[in-house]
């Protein structure tokens, strides 16, 4: 008897001891957490001395609801915020999920409010979505996170006089990659996390992507995400292992293996940081060749994050919402917009 229980106390010691270490783990992982706008305003003032932060309270004619809880998992609580037209005189508005940015293993959703409210005073409601990261969940985690956040939006749209069949998805840097591969796997049986679920969300109106990849096996990206001396680099941290020896989840991360016809439009919008756009031409050669529309857009001598800070920010807002609303062709901006 003294030895079983023995045992017992052992084993007891042993799950409270993974408990205590895996919290840590996901503790540290968090707090390493800086991509924030502030620092990341502070890194780029030195090289753009003239950018500004975009505002991140709510101006006249914008209502916001924020913390919403949209997802439990694994104890885990995940949330978005919401921001549409106070005054908005139409019943039925276009919306955007925005994801954002940050590797996948850093970011806030905060970093998209900016852009949120200023798509909300263009009559566009907008949310922003937080998802696990790499530290906490490795891919596809992300992709069913942000998917479960898009029924949250779709159950929820009357609320916000949202237009069902006018709901978009978008985001920005590894936020964007993570919009368009979610957009384009709709009843994918290893992304969409309950495929046959009746009542959910069968597709989306159109994919903004911001300055985020396409393929992560062209040259040109994992020359940066392959990158040996990264150890790891920001790709290697999600997918859980380097190309070669992930090959298979680096393929099927990549949003250009899941363009088919019926894909909906989409938007890119870039940096002069041509690492970010990798696959995008083919991507759109591909789409094109299916019978698709495609527009671009590339703001010269831009950082990444350029969409945090003005002066690209009205113009990033401005070119969003001119194409969820089909009026691009009131923009100064030229867009290049590619069709069969």
């Amino acid at each position: 008897m003294p030895l079983s229980l023995s045992l017992l106390e052992l084993g007891k010691r042993l799950v409270f001891m993974w408990l205590i270490t895996t919290s840590a783990m996901v503790a540290a992982a968090e707090s390493i957490n800086q991509y924030t706008i502030e620092n990341t305003f502070n890194k780029l003032v030195k090289n753009y001395p003239l950018i500004e932060m975009g505002r991140l309270d709510i101006p006249d004619g914008v209502s916001g609801s924020k913390e919403i809880t949209y997802k439990i998992v694994a104890g885990k609580r995940l949330a978005l915020d919401v921001y549409w037209p106070s005054q908005a005189q139409a019943e039925q508005l276009p919306a955007i999920l925005l994801v954002h940015g940050g590797g996948w293993w850093q970011g806030y959703r905060e970093n998209m409010a900016p852009l949120a409210i200023k798509l909300a005073e263009r009559g566009v409601v907008a949310v922003t979505v937080s998802y696990r990261l790499a530290g906490t969940a490795k891919y596809p985690a992300a992709i069913h996170d942000v998917r479960d956040a898009l029924d949250w939006l779709f159950d929820n749209a009357a609320d916000y006089k949202v237009d069902r069949s006018r709901i978009a998805l978008g985001g920005a840097s590894a936020g964007g990659q993570i919009a368009a591969l979610t957009a384009l796997t709709f009843g994918d049986k290893n992304l969409d996390g309950h495929p046959a679920q009746d009542g959910r969300m069968q597709g989306v109106y159109a994919i903004v992507n911001v300055d985020g990849l396409s393929d992560f096996t062209t040259p040109l990206a994992l020359k940066h995400e392959n990158d040996p001396a990264k150890k790891p680099s920001s790709a290697e941290r999600w997918f859980g292992g380097r190309y070669e020896e992930k090959t298979a989840l680096w393929q099927q991360g990549s949003p250009i293996n899941y363009v088919a016809e019926h894909s909906p439009p989409i938007l890119f919008l870039n940096s002069s940081r041509e690492r970010f756009s990798a696959g995008q031409q083919d991507y759109i050669n591909k789409y094109v060749a299916m019978g698709g529309c495609a527009s671009s857009y590339k703001f010269e001598d831009s950082p990444h994050s350029y969409w945090l800070f003005e002066p690209w920010l009205t113009p990033t807002a401005n070119i969003i919402a001119a194409f969820l609303t089909g009026t691009e062709n009131k923009l100064e901006q030229q867009l290049a917009v590619h069709c069969h």
